[in-house]
């Protein structure tokens, strides 16, 4: 298949590699972690696209964690196990938190992300949220002076009352400010074009390339 030509292609790890691994203290390559938070009801068509780039990536680790570290059931009854439990995330060593949209978020089910979220936020680490997580930002207060878009502003205002960043809000399917990654829950190709630009997981010339073949199905040279 024509995205995975760039994706193994030799030539093009090597920059890839060189672009996204930083070095320990023996000058060894670290690869970047993204961390994916999962509960029961998330949204799995929301990262069904992002996640296999990032795990084919020789730069990138991704991980998955849950509240207790249990098994999880997707939206669409999709049995997962995650690697780890929260208590077991250590902050230094996420570069990206990705945060599938479920109505848990709407609910306060998953209110205890909360302190995880504030240090990663502090921390300038990425965060990156599509559908209700984004309200669940919005809720946070997260969204109030940065660059955005969620499902619709008015959907947004109704489910964070709390929410003050109208002025900055984006009729987009997804956006990126700063550390701070948003997408509308019919967006998970451009949700995800927006994380592989931020891990610098591909070049800009392959993301457009692997954005047109999976948004419109058309492989460009």
């Amino acid at each position: 298949m024509p995205a995975y030509v760039f994706a193994q292609n030799s030539t093009i790890l090597q920059v890839i590699d060189s672009n996204n691994f930083r070095k320990n203290k023996m000058n060894q390559p670290v690869k970047k972690r993204a961390y994916v938070f999962l509960f029961d009801g998330f949204s799995d068509w929301e990262i069904a696209y992002l996640t296999p780039e990032i795990n084919k990536s020789k730069a990138c680790e991704l991980l998955y964690f849950s509240t207790q570290g249990q098994t999880v059931h997707s939206m669409g009854r999709m049995k997962v196990v995650p690697d780890v439990a929260l208590e077991q995330v250590n902050t230094s060593e996420i570069d990206l938190l990705i945060l599938p949209g479920g109505t848990a978020w709407e609910k306060g089910e998953n209110n205890v992300l909360d302190q995880l979220v504030m240090e990663l936020f502090e921390q300038g680490k990425t965060i990156a949220a599509i559908c209700a997580a984004s309200a669940y930002l919005g809720q946070k207060g997260f969204l109030d002076k940065l660059q955005h878009t969620s499902n619709d502003l008015q959907y947004l205002k109704g489910v964070a009352p709390q929410y003050l960043g109208e002025k900055y809000y984006l009729n987009t399917l997804a956006a990126a400010d700063q550390n701070i990654i948003t997408a509308n829950g019919i967006a998970p190709i451009e949700f995800a074009r927006e994380v592989f630009k931020k891990l610098n997981l591909y070049s800009d010339i392959e993301t457009e390339q692997w954005y047109q073949l999976f948004k419109n199905g058309v492989w460009q040279e």
